[in-house]
């Protein structure tokens, strides 16, 4: 079975509620992540207004044509 996102609702601080195909729903945490990260092109999402600004294309998450990205399943799964 192949799984994808249908549907992501911003939360607020960093939180992101997904909703898979397969009925699975997750909140990711992503504040950990982008603190920690150490490249600059990723660092930059700790704007909100930046980190808000994502799609869902192919059933995939993304930021600003692919410059952050996760793997579907990861998330599906709970962890980034």
């Amino acid at each position: 079975m192949v799984i994808s996102i249908e549907k992501a609702e911003y939360l607020g601080e960093y939180k992101i509620k997904f909703s898979f195909s397969d009925s699975v729903e997750r909140i990711i945490d992503f504040s950990d992540f982008l603190r920690k990260a150490k490249n600059p092109m990723t660092k930059k999402y700790l704007d909100k207004q930046l980190f808000k600004k994502y799609s869902i294309e192919y059933g995939d998450i993304i930021w600003n044509d692919y410059e952050m990205c996760f793997p579907i399943w990861d998330l599906h799964e709970g962890e980034i």
